[in-house]
């Protein structure tokens, strides 16, 4: 069944249709079927074998109900990603700890689906670097932001070494984190996906109790 809502099929009607403005009402319902759809065909396809007519056989609709929300396939690549990360809070990632910080890591980066996305979406950063921007606008640089308050903390607590650059710690986390993406399987489990991040961070001289601090007597 189409969920189109240009859909050119007629039946014979024994009244006149209701008078209502010019235009045509928008389906939510076929707004949300188009994102969808173009969303699973980046994340099973990529962007570079996706198409605005197959977007519309696998959303149910015209590629005229498409194109008319959405000029472009990259205007509705971008639109999906945002679409995807639409209920994303930013105080979510409000995390005390780096311990609460990693599991939340590990929960996201242990879904194959999300995985996914996020290769796809980086592989996209020469030919279409808009739909990278968009994730992230939408999602990316709130986590960013969450990161390096979290590392402040921990620094702050004495478990990570007074002289450590949250800044730098973040970048090299997101480098992980990629890396983890492109050599690790989908089906790796959360807990496998937290134990590395654990491991990383060790190795930059994370404690799980306080560091002392050096002493300033002379």
């Amino acid at each position: 069944m189409k969920l189109d809502d240009d859909s050119e099929e007629h039946t014979l009607v024994t009244s006149p249709p209701p008078t209502r403005a010019p235009g045509r009402p928008r389906s939510r319902e076929a707004d949300e079927a188009i994102l969808a759809a173009a969303l699973d065909l980046l994340i099973e396809r990529g962007a570079g074998w996706a198409s605005i007519e197959q977007v519309a056989r696998r959303a149910g609709v015209t590629r005229a109900t498409v194109y008319r929300r959405f000029p472009t396939l990259t205007d509705l690549l971008v639109c999906a990603v945002e679409w995807e990360y639409r209920d994303v809070d930013p105080g979510s990632m409000d995390w005390p700890d780096i311990d609460s910080m990693v599991t939340a890591w590990a929960d996201h980066l242990g879904r194959p689906r999300a995985r996914r996305l996020i290769r796809r979406l980086y592989s996209t950063v020469d030919d279409l670097p808009e739909l990278l921007h968009a994730y992230h606008k939408a999602h990316g640089s709130h986590r960013g932001l969450a990161v390096r308050t979290t590392l402040e903390r921990a620094r702050a607590a004495g478990q990570l070494s007074p002289d450590s650059d949250p800044e730098i710690l973040q970048q090299m986390l997101s480098g992980a984190a990629l890396q983890h993406l492109a050599a690790h399987p989908d089906t790796t489990g959360p807990e496998e996906v937290k134990s590395y991040f654990l491991a990383i961070l060790g190795q930059v001289g994370l404690q799980t109790s306080p560091i002392p601090r050096r002493s300033t007597a002379r």
